[in-house]
């Protein structure tokens, strides 16, 4: 087990049992604490066996109900009708690694756009001759020094 899981016994009433803190945790705690980018690890109190992925389940059927939906109803028949057949191959080998990938490009175009900011607040404070021909942009410029601006307040501040 990671030095970072963190160990939870799910007891015959449903109760989960934090190891650590010596107190019974609700579903919600538990989705705070993977938020915070925590493991967990659940463990059937009476039979030792891992029920983590059980619980993760219903961790996310509990927030599709909260939402009224999590999956569209004809993917939702698929998984019904072909179930272990054809689905469990694309949700254990691809699902996964889809997600990761839309949130490595994600942060990776929120990176750049950083930088593009950056470096149009200070091309236009080194080179202003070369600004005057844009001066049509300027309030599209001014829009993105003022949220450049914005991001840094806020650096600052934390």
């Amino acid at each position: 087990m990671e030095d970072n899981t963190l160990l939870l016994k799910k007891y015959t009433n449903r109760r989960l049992y934090e190891t650590e803190k010596s107190i019974y945790v609700t579903l919600d705690y538990v989705t705070d604490i993977i938020r915070h980018g925590r493991k967990i690890k659940v463990i059937d109190a009476k039979t030792g066996e891992d029920v983590t992925a059980a619980i993760l389940t219903q961790i996310v059927f509990e927030e599709a109900r909260k939402k009224k939906y999590l999956l569209p109803t004809p993917l939702l028949y698929l998984i019904i009708q072909y179930g272990e057949n054809v689905l469990t191959d694309f949700f254990e080998k691809y699902l996964e690694q889809t997600i990761k990938n839309y949130l490595l490009l994600h942060d990776m175009a929120d990176d750049q756009f950083k930088k593009w900011l950056e470096y149009g607040e200070s091309y236009s404070k080194m080179n202003p001759q070369a600004m005057a021909g844009l001066s049509t942009f300027k309030p599209l410029f001014d829009l993105f020094a003022a949220t450049a601006k914005k991001n840094q307040q806020k650096d600052d501040k934390s």
